[in-house]
């Protein structure tokens, strides 16, 4: 048996030992952030370091929940699908964590002011809403939320993934462009408009086919 054809035929049980490797490698960034909290390993800027941090992996993670549906059209592999909801639940894990070091190392906890600089901020407005339209995404992650909305309506509802995504993407950007360094947010932009495009194709594909 071919490695691709192993791979393309993994077991429910494998699935899922797959799934545990998955989420203990995924917490090992909070993992690394506390061990250098607790080591004054943060560098000058501590609150700069877990912000960006925290920020850079909320992308990653979300990059790639954007990945699993065309990786899964190319390859075949349908287990892949089982994997989108760990990693969009890590994109907001991290996401929690970017939000929390913005509420209370910046503003300590003083939401009348948080919300001031919200509005204030452009680069902070877009990433807020970015956050505030992951919430409804978490909180209906579960199986029994599913059936609760319907698959159509919670389907409609996921879809703002696409709407968070490029919203993060400019918040980034935004957040870079003062210090000029737009390298990593072009390559996000990037990253994220070729897998926007390759959404596009595969329902064009799939309408063309009816």
């Amino acid at each position: 048996m071919s490695l691709v054809h192993f791979i393309r035929k993994l077991t429910t049980r494998q699935v899922s030992v797959l799934k545990g490797v998955l989420f203990a490698l995924s917490l090992l960034p909070f993992l690394r952030l506390t061990v250098f909290a607790f080591t004054d390993r943060l560098g000058a800027n501590p609150i700069e370091f877990i912000t960006r941090n925290t920020g850079d992996w909320t992308l990653y993670f979300l990059c790639i929940t954007l990945t699993i549906t065309p990786l899964r059209r190319f390859t075949g592999w349908n287990w892949l699908i089982r994997l989108r909801r760990l990693f969009g639940l890590f994109a907001f894990f991290y996401v929690a964590l970017h939000f929390t070091t913005f509420l209370w190392f910046d503003h300590f906890f003083d939401v009348t002011e948080m919300w001031q600089d919200v509005l204030k901020r452009p680069f902070i407005t877009v990433g807020f809403i970015a956050f505030v339209l992951l919430i409804p995404l978490a909180v209906t992650s579960t199986n029994g939320m599913v059936r609760r909305l319907g698959g159509k309506r919670w389907q409609w509802l996921h879809r703002l993934i696409y709407v968070i995504v490029p919203l993060g993407i400019l918040h980034f950007w935004w957040m870079k462009a003062g210090k000029n360094l737009l390298a990593q947010p072009i390559l996000f932009a990037t990253i994220v408009s070729i897998l926007l495009l390759l959404r596009m194709f595969f329902k064009f594909k799939s309408q063309k086919n009816v």
